[in-house]
């Protein structure tokens, strides 16, 4: 499904072509990092908060802390374009926390406390200055978060990029076991949107690719506790089983008010963590771009209430980005068909997942994909007009008096590490042809 794109920068538009040399890309990735939007300010251990809320009056998102599972992303970002000192850091920040922490891991698995209460739970969401938890109440329970903490530290051993020190072998061992305790094939978590509990495709696809990476890893450097063959390949078999079971869907339960059909985190189970075959794949994608696909962005799901059409007016703000785990109801009521927010943060992976097909394939058909995608990616930074700044990605575009606009969480870092990964992308495309 393809729709006209409407840039809002004209310094962009300046700059798209139908086709790209390396001279083309390496203009746009100019203009991208001196507009700062390749900027990723860092804490100084090396996490990166969620958001740049420079402003006083945006203190009320939280998003000056520090998500797991947007850290993990970012991370990936910088580790397709080489900067593997960035990633390491990150990673031995995040050990560093787990370990402090590891007495949740083992109240878990020991039964001690009720997994049912997500605050009982290892935090994914925390004051990265102090590496300290946070008191308020917090969706928890996220496994796919865990997950891509364990695939990245997996994959960066593997490739022999990170030593497996005691400390980082003892955290991956935790959370194994951890996921092993919970059952992650058949547990509820909030996933990747934070929200209502369910049996998701989107967090058992990155659990398993975890464990997967973990089997090879020791068969180079051994077994250690919770990083055991048996344990590994159990919990592979159960989380392979459990996923093909639900794909294509991202969650089959019976209960109308959390079974969906479509889920755009589905994408990430192709780019980056590569478990599902590429029929699979392509469904996911046909899926996104066929039920999901917006003029201004993608939404997340049918049916999203978060940041639907006039969210500021009809929260307050201490309520826009709180959690609504146990109150979706009040939430979805300010929903109506159709007006949902479009992110920022899919077009680009579609664009790669594209891109790397090409790469297998020569299918012009892919190329076009790509360049599309990518150039949609590029649409959404904004304009020179926007309050948050210009050539700035936002979280997502939402609906204000009847126009599209960018919602507050702007610029999402995430849209920037994910922006990043499709240029790079681009770049291999261009040398390839």
């Amino acid at each position: 499904m393809s729709r006209t794109i409407h840039y809002h920068h004209p310094r962009i538009a300046e700059l798209t072509r139908s086709d790209y040399t390396a001279d083309d890309l390496s203009k746009i990735e100019t203009l991208l990092i001196e507009s700062k939007t390749f900027s990723f300010p860092r804490l100084g251990n090396g996490l990166f908060p969620a958001a740049l809320a420079l402003q006083p009056e945006l203190g009320y998102t939280g998003y000056q802390n520090v998500w797991l599972r947007d850290n993990m992303h970012i991370a990936n970002a910088h580790y397709e374009i080489g900067k593997l000192d960035i990633v390491i850091e990150n990673l031995e920040a995040f050990v560093k926390f787990y370990e402090k922490y590891s007495q949740r891991f083992d109240d878990c698995i020991s039964g001690k406390v009720d997994v049912d209460v997500p605050q009982n739970r290892p935090h994914i969401r925390f004051d990265g200055t102090a590496l300290a938890e946070l008191p308020e109440k917090w969706a928890h329970a996220q496994n796919d978060a865990l997950g891509f903490l364990l695939w990245m530290l997996a994959r960066m051993v593997h490739e022999g990029k990170m030593e497996p020190s005691a400390n980082l072998l003892y955290v991956a061992g935790k959370i194994v076991l951890y996921l092993k305790a919970i059952k992650y094939w058949q547990d509820q978590d909030s996933g990747h949107w934070e929200e209502a509990r369910k049996i998701e495709a989107s967090s058992v696809g990155v659990v398993l690719a975890g464990m997967k990476l973990w089997l090879k890893v020791i068969e180079t450097i051994g077994e250690s506790k919770g990083l055991q063959r048996d344990v590994l390949t159990e919990m592979v078999n159960k989380g392979q089983s459990a996923l093909d079971e639900i794909l294509p869907s991202e969650c089959i339960q019976d209960d109308d008010t959390i079974r969906r059909r479509y889920d755009s985190a589905l994408l990430f189970l192709i780019y980056p963590f590569e478990v599902v075959d590429e029929t699979m794949a392509r469904q996911i994608v046909s899926d996104v771009t066929s039920n999901l696909m917006g003029d201004y962005g993608i939404k997340r799901y049918l049916g999203d209430s978060y940041w639907c059409a006039d969210y500021k007016d009809k929260l307050s703000p201490e309520r826009r980005t709180t959690e609504f785990v146990d109150d979706m109801l009040t939430r979805d009521m300010l929903w109506r068909e159709g007006e949902e927010a479009q992110w920022c943060i899919f077009d680009s992976i579609i664009s790669t997942i594209y891109g790397r097909w090409y790469l297998q394939t020569k299918d012009p058909a892919d190329k076009a994909h790509q360049l599309y995608h990518f150039h949609r990616s590029l649409s959404q930074l904004t304009s020179p007009e926007c309050p948050w700044g210009e050539m700035m990605g936002p979280e997502s575009y939402f609906l204000e008096h009847g126009k599209f606009i960018p919602n507050d969480i702007t610029p999402l870092l995430w849209t920037h590490g994910n922006l990043r990964i499709a240029l790079e992308q681009m770049k291999r495309t261009a040398t390839a042809t």
